[in-house]
């Protein structure tokens, strides 16, 4: 609260983005967690920025109409604010740097967000996701892979999980051997196994090769990976980078690996750019999504120029080669970059999706987000800027990972569980530092600022509101859900990621995405499936009752027929079948075949005499064509084929 010079500006004007002439007249509040707007007009209308999420602040120059103030945002939300007094313009800039900029992790949000949970539901919330389990779902530890200890109190590797699955012909000293001889300690160990296949992902760090250095034990390391998979003699080794670029490392005593060193290895590079190069990509990108009504040619040069779309393809392509290696060839792939926590998490987790259905589930997702960037210490805290810091280290890399989830669920919209809006809301928490799953570089660092104890978990917030984050189109019977996608990677099979990037797009209040629309089409024809299905109940059982009745009676042709009532004396449909006003003789189900006269007035064709508009089912019974018929129920369009 130190920072809030001041808390409350009255008259402050909100401008539309696309439509500077349309404006809110409000009042502007400083929280120490919150920027809030509130309409003059609607008082319950209320705009809440998370100072945690803003990025930057800039302020433009004095006009006689007041202070102009942008607060741009990381999920890419831009807010331009009007103050009439430039001393108050000056005051909420100053706060705002400062609470957008903290230096302790102890002053970031998830500290002191508090959604009353007791201790007891924190903890189990913190163990919806169990690792151990997802090794134990693809089947490990077998006979071949096991969990090693070496790593405990993290002693090899300090930004790895403490527990780590290695071949079980790696002995220990080749183990610690290995992580010698990797960049930072982060020595080849298990990220997926395929089960079908015995192939497995691997990852790493680059070795320490140099020009000519080289290690026994990281060898021996590497041919224990290959045989734990006893159908292929050789495995892959990916190097995600370029090929300069690896070339370039060896002059500081790094690299990749020398084949002539490293028996029945095939070395691949990939191509995916840096991290400073995806920052100033996705700049340009953004740069280009700002544009107020661009004209085609200026939006296709500006999308060309950043390159963004080309970064993506290289990520995709990558995952593409590993899982194919893995399902098709049954090789097992090693995947490494430089330091192996960015682009070797992408190709991964891509690949992953790829080969594996439960990865397209929403709890799937959670499940590979947190074992393959949360647990193999993806540094969160240095890539989105949670604490003021070195601006070089940020770089959108998860950023890329969703949307190669979100360019797949282009080209395969019933493979999916989840919508759009669930990536969305997964990339705003990783900037909003609401939630503690996100916070740190590694599981030590963690576990070191009692994350666990002082912080609550995303993951059971999102599997509650999962009914919000379901594809409409996904069925688990369908054939894309099923093994292994293949997607396209030509160039016109990308799109620009509107729903992410759009001003245009997040400007709409009323933004409703196409998902809504199938849901809400869904939710309807099941209300209307389970009525007439019990339409069809009751229909059966009056048809039993009344087959039963006439077997009993001896005099069929004195069965006395209700007649039918004027259409200003009917009911409900139910009135066909019971009548109050006789109790000596049972209803017959063979009356609505008889054909009724036509009433004194009104249209004898009208169908409402005979439908329940109410519920939407009409009376079959009715309309039948024959005593034995009975009611058909409609086609059901479960092949719904549109783009969410």
């Amino acid at each position: 609260m130190e920072h809030i010079r001041t808390p409350k500006v009255e008259n402050v004007r909100m401008i539309d983005w696309l439509n500077p002439r349309r404006s809110t007249l409000g009042m502007l509040y400083l929280s120490s967690t919150h920027t809030i707007f509130v309409d003059n007009l609607e008082a319950r209308k209320e705009t809440w920025v998370l100072h945690s999420l803003v990025s930057n602040v800039e302020r433009l120059p004095t006009n006689p109409s007041g202070s102009p103030l942008i607060i741009r945002c990381k999920n890419f939300h831009v807010y331009r604010l009007l103050i009439p007094q430039e001393k108050d313009c000056l005051d909420v800039l100053a706060s705002l740097t400062h609470l957008s900029r903290p230096e302790h992790y102890g002053e970031l949000f998830c500290f002191s967000f508090n959604p009353n949970l007791d201790k007891e539901l924190r903890e189990k919330a913190w163990g919806f996701i169990d690792l151990k389990a997802e090794f134990s779902r693809m089947g490990i530890p077998r006979n071949l892979w096991h969990v090693t200890a070496a790593n405990h109190e993290y002693r090899l590797c300090d930004t790895y999980p403490s527990e780590l699955y290695v071949p079980m012909s790696a002995s220990p000293a080749v183990i610690v051997g290995s992580a010698k001889f990797r960049s930072r300690g982060r020595l080849p160990v298990l990220s997926y196994f395929h089960r079908d296949t015995s192939a497995s992902i691997c990852r790493s760090s680059q070795p320490l090769s140099g020009f000519s250095a080289r290690s026994s034990d990281d060898e021996q390391m590497l041919q224990a990976l290959m045989k734990s998979n006893p159908v292929s003699e050789f495995m892959y080794v990916v190097d995600t980078r370029p090929k300069l670029n690896a070339m370039a490392n060896r002059a500081a005593g790094k690299g990749y690996e020398n084949e002539d060193h490293y028996t029945n290895i095939k070395l691949q590079f990939i191509g995916i750019e840096n991290i400073h190069v995806m920052r100033n990509s996705q700049q340009k990108l953004i740069d280009v999504a700002d544009l107020v009504s661009p004209s085609m040619s200026e939006f296709l040069w500006g999308l060309e120029n950043s390159g963004w779309l080309k970064h993506v393809k290289a990520i995709l392509e990558s995952g593409v080669f590993i899982a194919k290696a893995v399902a098709e060839d049954g090789v097992s792939v090693l995947v490494h970059c430089s330091d192996g926590w960015d682009r070797t998490a992408q190709a991964c987790s891509v690949a992953s999706v790829l080969l594996d259905p439960y990865y397209r589930t929403i709890k799937g997702l959670m499940v590979l987000i947190e074992k393959d960037w949360v647990s193999f210490g993806h540094k969160f805290s240095h890539r989105y800027a949670h604490l003021d810091g070195d601006p070089k280290e940020v770089s959108p890399v998860m950023d890329q990972f969703l949307e190669c989830v979100w360019q797949l669920m282009q080209q395969f919209p019933c493979a999916f569980e989840f919508n759009e809006r669930f990536l969305i809301q997964l990339h705003t928490h990783i900037y909003s530092c609401q939630y503690g799953n996100f916070i740190g570089n590694c599981q030590k660092e963690r576990k070191d600022l009692k994350i666990q104890d002082r912080t609550h978990s995303l993951w059971p917030h999102l599997w509650e509101n999962r009914a919000e984050y379901t594809n409409p189109l996904y069925r688990t019977d369908h054939s894309q859900t099923q093994g292994v996608l293949k997607p396209l990677t030509t160039a016109y099979c990308f799109k620009f990621w509107k729903g992410m990037y759009s001003r245009a797009e997040k400007s709409v209040a009323s933004q409703q995405f196409p998902a809504d629309c199938l849901n809400a089409v869904r939710d309807e024809s099941q209300q209307l499936e389970e009525e007439l299905s019990s339409h069809q109940e009751r229909l059966a059982q009056l048809k039993k009752k009344t087959l039963g009745e006439r077997k009993n009676t001896n005099r069929p042709s004195e069965q006395v027929r209700r007649p039918i009532p004027n259409k200003g004396e009917l009911g409900s449909p139910l009135d066909y079948f019971t009548d109050p006003r006789s109790e000596t003789h049972p209803p017959s189900f063979t009356l609505p075949l008889v054909s009724p006269a036509p009433p004194m007035s009104g249209d004898p064709d009208d169908l409402s005499t005979y439908s329940d508009f109410e519920s939407g089912v009409a009376d079959l019974s009715s309309h039948s064509s024959s005593a034995g018929d009975e009611a058909k129920e409609p086609d059901s369009d479960e092949g719904v084929n549109a783009n969410a």
